[in-house]
């Protein structure tokens, strides 16, 4: 698992991930943990990849956001969903860390394969 503090992007570096879903009991927080362990891999990868275009960038984003798909049943089976608020907290992170990297992204391209 990558830690934040591996991460090059100050920005990054020192953000609160998912502070809308850690501050929600509603959200378990081994599962918290595991939305924003995606996040910062997908940090790792643009970090990595470096992608020189939108297309690239949108890539990376939709295959971690396929990945928090997965974690719908896992929600489900702790009495917790991927609903209104943690849809507006995962964007909202989506959008800061295309922001973060330099890119003028659109948010609904960005998570465009979600299920959530």
């Amino acid at each position: 698992m990558i830690e934040q503090s591996e991460l090059s992007n100050s920005t990054i570096k020192n953000y609160a991930f998912l502070d809308c879903m850690y501050n929600d009991s509603y959200f378990p927080t081994f599962l918290v943990d595991k939305c924003k362990s995606i996040l910062l891999k997908l940090c790792q990868e643009i970090e990595i990849q470096k992608p020189n275009d939108l297309q690239g960038l949108y890539q990376l984003t939709q295959t971690a956001t396929d990945e928090i798909n997965d974690l719908q049943d896992e929600f489900f089976d702790n009495n917790s969903e991927i609903e209104t608020g943690a849809r507006e907290c995962l964007a909202a992170d989506f959008e800061l860390i295309a922001k973060a990297y330099g890119y003028d992204a659109d948010i609904e391209e960005l998570i465009a394969t979600r299920e959530w």
